[in-house]
């Protein structure tokens, strides 16, 4: 009975300390505290951590709560943890090529006559405009195979699209 007694006593101290606590920093919640308890990491305390220090050892807490806001006169807050840029994950090995630079590796390609390379660099076109592009060359009495190869391409695209969606919604 007194490990009941003595836990809801510890609990209740932390209570009061931790709305001491929010009052002496002018926040209005407890995750408001995190800012100004710095971790071994790093930067501030995360609100899990704060949550789960609060239900597995209230003790230590409190302490931390104490040491680095009741205490001082004017708490400081902890700068955050340095996290990694956004764009860090982007390949940087690619070659980055101007719309000028790409049309002349497509017409290169077209002149070479290497139709994997054409269909690598020349834009995706929608079904509409690759259809609107083949019907054009037909009535012009003209067969360019480059429209052909982009119309056949459109209808696989959207054929794996309506695939991915019917499997989705299964």
């Amino acid at each position: 009975m007194s490990s009941t007694g003595d836990k809801a006593k510890q609990y209740k101290e932390l209570e009061q300390t931790i709305q001491q606590a929010i009052e002496k920093v002018k926040g209005k919640k407890e995750n408001d505290l995190c800012k100004y308890i710095p971790v071994d990491t790093g930067g501030y305390m995360h609100h899990f951590t704060l949550k789960k220090m609060k239900n597995k050892d209230p003790s230590e807490l409190e302490s931390l709560i104490e040491k680095f806001i009741i205490d001082p006169p004017k708490p400081s807050a902890v700068a955050p943890k340095q996290r990694a840029a956004r764009g860090s994950r982007k390949r940087r090995d690619l070659f980055q090529f101007s719309k000028n630079q790409l049309d002349r590796l497509l017409n290169i390609a077209r002149l070479a006559g290497d139709k994997e390379m054409v269909a690598l660099l020349s834009p995706k076109k929608s079904l509409s405009s690759c259809k609107r592009q083949l019907m054009n060359s037909i009535k012009d009495n003209e067969v360019r195979q480059e429209y052909w190869d982009a119309y056949v391409e459109a209808i696989q695209q959207q054929k794996a699209i309506q695939n991915s969606i019917t499997e989705a919604s299964l």
